[in-house]
């Protein structure tokens, strides 16, 4: 095909290539052109507007059925809306049931909406609101109802629908999807205290932190205290929650945590033990004692401190739900401490950790992040001036995931049947803590 310039430089075909102009197409009305953008394709539309307008403006694939103006190809369905009869059968085999200029004209609204509430599909419809179109004569129009957008959304909301998406049509009339939402119990507000050990590594009491506001439902209120904060305690909590999966540091459970403890409505423990030499044991008894249930790090803990008690679980290292299994690739040793987790964010800690085939680890954590992806592994218990800050935790978990431990400072082949089958265990008692969780702050709200 030949293109020619003209003085414009503007591109024009020759006059005996010039196509004839198409004919005119049938003016779209824009209700329904409008309508047609909130349709997804493939989808079975049921039309319910009356005048088929919106069917050749519908995308690819739909499947289209509608009431009124219906033709020997495809006959419309016999229904009188405003007499309340409604088509039951063809709304349970529809995607999509569109209303343009009908709501307006039904005089029993609540009839029709009782109908489109069993069929539980998305709804697109037109409406007059009253604030919008303030200047209409809506009874020369034949408007049957008068509703405002208000009015709409009590509407809606009274028969189970969420407004998806709106959009003006015009100055008088507004677009609306609706999409069926099952009903929901009202959000009870609920305050929870969350009081760990800031000593516990930066990188463990982050991934802690991360867990806990996992688990929390949605209208929790929130407070994160160290032992450092205690005194910014509310004077009573819904729930109290004593650690967030690290080991507790025993010197610091003194009576300022016994006290918010015993002020709190419920209080349950997600810790272990550490420094145990140091624990004075009647100061955790009464702890303990004062706990719904402590969800125990270690077998080691329950042995030691929960043997007897109905209110112990074990409920392994949760924080290795945190880390995938994987397969490292890096042939290069990794050596890790504690900047490891306070230089780089969590993402890119893990993703640095689980890379390394070798890792040798002073952090309790990084060591259970490496076993998740690496070969070998070694340990070695944090030296210098808190010997006694890690002490034990690298043993208690080694015995939990391996049911043996290993000497320090030596690399060790790291077994993945074992690795898979704890992390397959703790996963499964996470859950149990978030529903422990949620059973407790339901019970809390009831009580109330």
């Amino acid at each position: 095909m030949n293109l020619h310039v003209d003085s414009n430089l503007a591109l024009e075909l020759p006059s005996d290539v010039t196509p004839q102009s198409p004919a005119p197409k049938r003016k779209s009305e824009p209700r329904a052109e409008l309508a047609s953008q909130f349709v997804p394709s493939g989808a079975r539309v049921l039309d319910l507007s009356g005048d088929q307008a919106l069917q050749p403006l519908l995308p690819g694939g739909c499947n289209y059925s509608g009431i009124g103006g219906g033709s020997m190809k495809r006959p419309a369905l016999a229904c009188d809306l405003d007499a309340g009869h409604f088509p039951t059968e063809a709304a349970s085999q529809c995607d999509v049931i569109v209303m343009l200029g009908v709501l307006e004209r039904i005089a029993d609204v609540e009839n029709l909406f009782t109908h489109l509430r069993f069929c539980k599909r998305d709804i697109i419809l037109s409406y007059y609101a009253t604030d919008l179109a303030k200047g209409l004569d809506r009874g020369a129009l034949g408007f049957a109802n008068h509703l405002s957008f208000y009015d709409l959304a009590l509407l809606f909301d009274r028969y189970g629908f969420r407004i998806e998406c709106t959009t003006p049509i015009d100055d008088t009339q507004v677009l609306i999807r609706l999409t069926p939402t099952e009903w929901l119990a009202p959000a009870a507000p609920c305050s929870v205290a969350v009081i760990a050990d800031e000593a516990a590594g930066n990188f463990g009491a982050r991934l802690g932190c991360q867990m806990i506001n996992a688990l929390l439902p949605g209208e929790a209120e929130v407070d994160h205290l160290t032992f450092r904060t205690l005194n910014a305690a509310r004077a009573g909590y819904d729930l109290v929650i004593l650690g967030t999966g690290n080991g507790l540091f025993p010197p610091l459970l003194g009576e300022e945590v016994l006290d918010i403890v015993s002020r709190a409505k419920a209080a349950i423990g997600i810790f272990g033990t550490q420094g145990r030499e140091l624990i004075s044991r009647p100061t955790l008894d009464r702890l303990i004692d004062r706990l719904d249930t402590w969800f125990a790090r270690y077998e080691d803990d329950v042995l030691m401190y929960g043997r007897g008690r109905s209110n112990v679980v074990h409920i392994g290292d949760w924080l290795i739900d945190q880390f995938p299994l994987t397969r490292a690739s890096n042939d290069e040793p990794l050596v890790v401490d504690n900047e490891l987790g306070q230089e780089l964010a969590l993402d890119r800690a893990i993703s640095t950790i689980q890379r390394h085939k070798q890792v040798y680890s002073t952090v309790p954590t990084a060591l259970l992040c490496a076993l998740t992806s690496a070969e070998l592994a070694a340990y070695a218990e944090i030296p210098g001036q808190q010997p006694d800050l890690a002490t034990g935790q690298f043993r208690s978990m080694l015995i939990d995931v391996f049911g043996r431990a290993y000497p320090e400072q030596k690399f060790f082949l790291i077994d993945r049947d074992p690795i898979t089958r704890y992390k397959a265990r703790v996963h499964r008692n996470v859950a149990k803590v978030g529903a422990r969780i949620g059973s407790i702050l339901r019970n809390v709200a009831v009580a109330a």
